[in-house]
């Protein structure tokens, strides 16, 4: 088994069944279960340890789409695939620039205080941001067709490959500045938009 595609029996294409998918993992989950395989040598039940946590990895990367995007860019690019490996794209420099002036507005409002005008205007920065982020993730996901079809086609498919890479940049580097918002408003994550991950 080769990648996480493989795993499942699929092609490399980003338009995936979710619920066959998910009858898939239970199927596979259940075949490398360690408790049916109580009986066998110690060899065999590394194995087996090894391969239901190849399953579980390869669910949680192939069940959403923007982390099915992920993986198969770290995949055509034969980078470590594995959750958590570094592998950080650059985010656009107009994008860069932008938030250059959001963090300043930041250090500005920490210095004055973050109450009255200068908290308010950290949360609605905060909100379009969100947005924006969120709008992000619509996109990528929107072009997934795009993919499956020069895969289909033998088109070319690098400037959308790099096309996702940049937004997904994008996302990666927004969700730091929201971050840095939340922190210095002093508010929780978990009250806004979900972020940390897709």
């Amino acid at each position: 088994m080769s990648d996480y595609f493989t795993v499942f029996g699929l092609p490399r294409k980003l338009g995936v069944d979710g619920e066959a998918l998910r009858r898939r993992f239970y199927e596979l989950s259940r075949q490398h279960h360690p408790d049916f395989h109580q009986g066998v040598d110690a060899e065999r039940q590394a194995e087996v340890l090894d391969q239901s946590a190849l399953v579980n990895r390869a669910y949680r990367a192939l069940r959403e789409p923007l982390a099915r995007v992920e993986y198969l860019i770290a995949l055509e690019e034969g980078r470590e695939v594995r959750e958590g490996a570094p592998a950080k794209p650059k985010a656009p420099r107009e994008l860069l620039e932008e938030m250059m002036e959001v963090q300043e507005a930041l250090e500005e409002a920490k210095a004055e205080g973050l109450g009255g005008d200068a908290g308010a205007r950290l949360r609605e920065e905060r909100r379009r941001l969100e947005e924006r982020y969120a709008a992000e993730a619509t996109a990528v996901v929107g072009r997934t067709g795009e993919w499956d079809r020069l895969v289909d086609e033998g088109g070319d498919h690098r400037p959308l490959l790099e096309w996702f890479k940049q937004r997904l940049a994008t996302r990666a580097y927004l969700r730091t500045v929201i971050g840095d918002l939340s922190d210095a408003l002093g508010e929780r994550e978990d009250q806004h938009v979900s972020y940390r991950r897709h």
